[in-house]
């Protein structure tokens, strides 16, 4: 009896607290996905119509845990829908539309994308020294990186769309190279940092999660005009398969609350170190140096030889970012959130990163099976996805069953991070296997 009564409690306070709009929200994600699902199913395998199916509960429950997200999906689909009216069929009129040429086209949504999160960045720095506007600098900080993480989902959408223009058979998911997912990984990271931001009503953790999304967005403007990796390309054959829409969303999840933990990690050193003076006590700060420094010295060669001038750039911003935050440790320190508050932070993004990252190696296995004929076959990408797995299996384990906090967790984070870049990145760059096709 008390076991009924407690469920029927809970079932109708769940119920109880979803207002008119949770309700209008759903009918108009379900109306939208079986309108999808009625004008596309002819040309969706089984599987592609169970994932279309299996998005509308999901993306109702995402809205009704998190409102935000209401009002960006409302968003993204207007403007996705809009873009794609004005393209009528022919993906020239992206040079000769407005809208499409300076806003809405895939590739001026990203290069807003990018110059939103670089502003972003700037006034969570700001909030951090300003005195008297502190908290009107870091909304407006966080206003833009909401903008920047529209602009993104918006560029996605459209190039997906773009994508089948050039040609029904060279249409695919935009999640397929190096280009498409750093693009994912901005996103998905500023998205899970806005929600720990809310959840924990502290704005200051930005200024650290934003140094890694705008080092991200510094590689995709390199890449972009460099190797032109923004021009849409058909798919290799092994990437034609329903299974990426799934593993690679899963692994970016897993990228990215990895990346929040590690800068959590480093804000929480930066903390408690605030007062040391003495140099060779203050690793966490080179530490950062090494990670913002690593990209000049990987692509530092220019058609003539040397230093480019792009990566002698990017070298000399990370230099005096590190120099800044070593110097100006102490203030930046004071307007941190507790040790208690990111000790938490920096656990809860392992712990989701960490459930999605298992997801998505299985998926992977699955996929493997498929396409090459066995779950696992020890191919580089593979090997050190599994090495990121039990790497932070072990945090995890660690912080569960023995208790571990502080300074030992958060250098493991930071380190997580060295591992995971390599694992997403490094492998590209030094390896090759199967994984190939997403190489430099």
């Amino acid at each position: 009896m008390n076991t009924a009564t407690t469920t029927l409690t809970l079932h109708e306070g769940f119920l109880a607290r979803r207002n008119w709009l949770d309700w209008v929200f759903a009918a108009l994600v379900t109306a939208g996905g079986l309108f999808a699902l009625q004008r596309y199913g002819a040309y969706m395998d089984v599987y592609e119509k169970g994932i279309l199916l299996g998005s509308i509960p999901s993306a109702i429950w995402l809205g009704w845990f998190w409102r935000p997200l209401q009002a960006l999906m409302a968003v993204v689909a207007a403007f996705s829908l809009l873009a794609i009216g004005a393209y009528q069929g022919d993906l020239a009129r992206s040079e000769t539309v407005f809208w499409l040429k300076y806003f809405l086209s895939s590739q001026s949504a990203i290069l807003w994308m990018s110059m939103l999160f670089f502003m972003s960045t700037a006034f969570y720095w700001t909030g951090i020294f300003a005195r008297g506007q502190a908290q009107a600098m870091e909304r407006i900080a966080s206003g833009l990186a909401w903008v920047a993480v529209g602009m993104a989902l918006i560029g996605t959408m459209v190039r997906w769309y773009e994508s089948y223009l050039i040609g029904p058979d060279i249409g695919h998911i935009p999640v397929s190279n190096l280009y498409e997912v750093f693009i994912m990984f901005c996103w998905m990271t500023a998205l899970f940092y806005l929600y720990f931001e809310r959840q924990y009503d502290t704005r200051a953790l930005g200024a650290f999660v934003m140094l890694v999304i705008s080092a991200a967005v510094g590689f995709l403007l390199w890449y972009t005009v460099v190797r032109e990796a923004h021009e849409i390309q058909p798919l290799v054959p092994a990437l034609k398969s329903w299974w990426m829409k799934l593993h690679v969303p899963a692994n970016f999840v897993g990228y990215g609350t990895f990346a929040i933990a590690a800068m959590v990690a480093f804000a929480y050193l930066v903390k408690m170190q605030a007062a040391e003076t003495r140099w060779w006590k203050l690793a966490p700060l080179w530490l950062l140096g090494v990670v913002l420094c690593f990209e000049p010295l990987v692509f530092r060669q220019s058609p003539e030889g040397g230093l480019s001038n792009y990566w002698a750039v990017y070298f000399g911003i990370s230099a005096l970012i590190v120099g800044g935050i070593l110097s100006l440790r102490g203030r930046i320190a004071e307007r941190l959130p507790s040790f208690e508050v990111l000790d938490d932070v920096m656990y809860k993004a392992i712990a989701v990163g960490f459930a999605f990252f298992t997801i998505a190696t299985v998926l992977g296995a699955l996929w493997a099976a498929e396409a090459w004929g066995g779950y696992w076959s020890w191919d580089p990408k593979e090997t050190w996805a599994l090495i990121v797995w039990l790497n932070y299996a072990a945090w995890l384990h660690m912080r569960l069953m023995k208790g571990l906090r502080g300074a030992v967790s958060a250098w493991w984070a930071l380190v997580g991070l060295a591992v995971t870049t390599f694992a997403f990145l490094g492998v590209n760059m030094f390896l090759s296997g199967l994984h190939s096709y997403g190489n430099l």
